[in-house]
């Protein structure tokens, strides 16, 4: 699996980094969104929120643009509570940010926030105790715990919510069955996504990028002394 080519926008945090990596100058600039989304999910569509960095600069003078979408929170158990998605999403922000700059790449580092966003839902805390990002538990499995996970994908389309408009979009889901020292967890990532009107122009791309990310994290878990079932897109 691999990711863009070299002659080809970045689409990935692993571009940038390979692109400085290779001698090219890369900007790196962030901007934040929590969008309500309609998700048509099997027999059961339900509303949650997706949280949105939109990553944009220039390598080499030429301009990109992409988006990573970090976590996904609803008030339903669907998937995790709003208050809990934005710990999540920061927690793999920040592990973004901390690839950025060992590779040299400067990024002012800035966070969602739930209140600059000013969404009104109630702020109840996750009783299972502080949130845990996938390489959490790959760091455990470098520390000598027994870690596994069993993936689940599946494309989910759902409606995006913005001020003046609504976009049909297809996100590539993952729900990640971690069992770590006996205790079963499900986490979800979103690893990539495409609007429905450009699905001929940018499906395969998308799922070369998800399959470029699962390969990563599959890489990365087996490294650290843990064991992963690896399906792909």
């Amino acid at each position: 699996m691999t990711g863009t080519q070299p002659n080809r926008p970045p689409l990935r945090i692993t571009d940038l980094i390979s692109r400085h990596n290779a001698g090219s100058t890369v900007v790196c600039n962030t901007a934040f969104d929590i969008l309500p989304v309609d998700f048509e999910h099997r027999s059961s569509p339900f509303k949650a929120f997706i949280f949105l960095c939109q990553y944009s600069g220039t390598v080499d003078g030429v301009d990109y643009t992409f988006r990573k979408c970090y976590a996904r929170g609803c008030p339903h158990n669907l998937c995790p509570h709003v208050s809990q998605a934005v710990l999540i999403a920061n927690r793999y922000l920040q592990r973004d940010y901390h690839r950025l700059e060992t590779a040299g790449i400067p990024i002012e580092k800035k966070l969602f926030s739930l209140e600059e966003m000013v969404l009104k839902f109630d702020r109840q805390q996750d009783a299972d105790g502080p949130a845990m990002a996938l390489y959490d538990y790959v760091q455990l499995a470098g520390e000598g715990r027994e870690v596994a996970i069993r993936p689940t994908l599946e494309f989910v389309t759902a409606v995006e919510h913005f001020d003046r408009f609504e976009n049909k979009t297809v996100f590539l889901m993952a729900d990640f069955a971690v069992t770590c020292q006996g205790k079963t967890v499900h986490l979800e990532r979103c690893l990539a996504c495409y609007p429905v009107d450009n699905e001929a122009e940018e499906r395969q791309a998308k799922i070369e990028l998800a399959n470029a990310r699962l390969e990563l994290l599959y890489r990365d878990l087996e490294s650290a002394g843990g064991k992963a079932e690896k399906p792909f897109f």
